[in-house]
């Protein structure tokens, strides 16, 4: 069993039986839906509330219940992965383009759990390129915007070479701010910049790290949330 599988498991042990589950998006949140839809399956009763349409339809393909967002008062648990990881808690996520749903649910969940393998920890956040979701209308004089921030950044394109589009009917930036010293500091500047929906910066977020250390899944509490 590879580290992927191996926390995204682990999480899924976590939910316990009528809870509403932010479900979130990636490779590793994969196999949380996987093994959710195991405990569905004997009998597990949840209500899932989906980050992006890609795991909307995983979570229906594992018969795992549904619910919207505005649906619900408020998200037990929460689970999902991320591009990077420092010691502080703070994340890079958004490579998949589901950034702004995924900070959404983030933001209403009670708990919090970041599932990641091991290569997604790092000293410092900017290895990969931050995702920044953008409206179409102007987005050039946006990333004209960022630039003046300290970062370049590029359109993210399909593989047709036009560009990508989010679930939200917006496009995304990937943005290079070299090593990132004060993510809190630059996930507000972002957000204040006229045509920028949301960022992939999460800073201070999860309540819950599940990674691998030592070849061994270990669970970290952010004893600050």
């Amino acid at each position: 069993m590879h580290q992927k599988q191996l926390v995204g498991e682990a999480a899924a042990r976590l939910v316990e039986n009528k809870m509403v589950v932010g479900l979130g998006s990636g490779s590793t949140v994969f196999y949380t839906l996987k093994k959710l839809g195991s405990l569905v399956s004997e009998g597990l009763h949840i209500q899932g509330v989906a980050t992006s349409d890609k795991t909307a339809e995983l979570a229906r393909e594992f018969k795992i219940p549904l619910v919207n967002l505005g649906a619900v008062e408020h998200i037990d648990i929460a689970i999902d992965g991320a591009d990077e990881m420092d010691p502080y808690f703070n994340l890079i996520k958004g490579g998949g383009g589901a950034l702004l749903r995924e900070k959404m649910i983030a933001k209403a969940a009670k708990r919090m759990v970041i599932i990641a393998d091991s290569s997604k920890n790092v000293e410092k956040l900017g290895g990969f390129l931050l995702p920044v979701e953008i409206i179409p209308f102007g987005w050039e004089m946006t990333a004209r915007h960022i630039q003046r921030l300290g970062g370049s950044s590029k359109l993210r394109l399909r593989s047709d070479n036009k560009p990508y589009v989010t679930d939200n009917k917006n496009y995304i930036l990937d943005c290079n701010f070299n090593f990132i010293t004060n993510p809190a500091q630059l996930e507000v500047s972002l957000n204040m910049i006229p045509g920028v929906v949301e960022n992939g910066l999460f800073v201070d977020v999860p309540t819950d790290v599940i990674t691998i250390l030592n070849e061994k899944v270990k669970m970290f509490q952010n004893l600050k949330n």
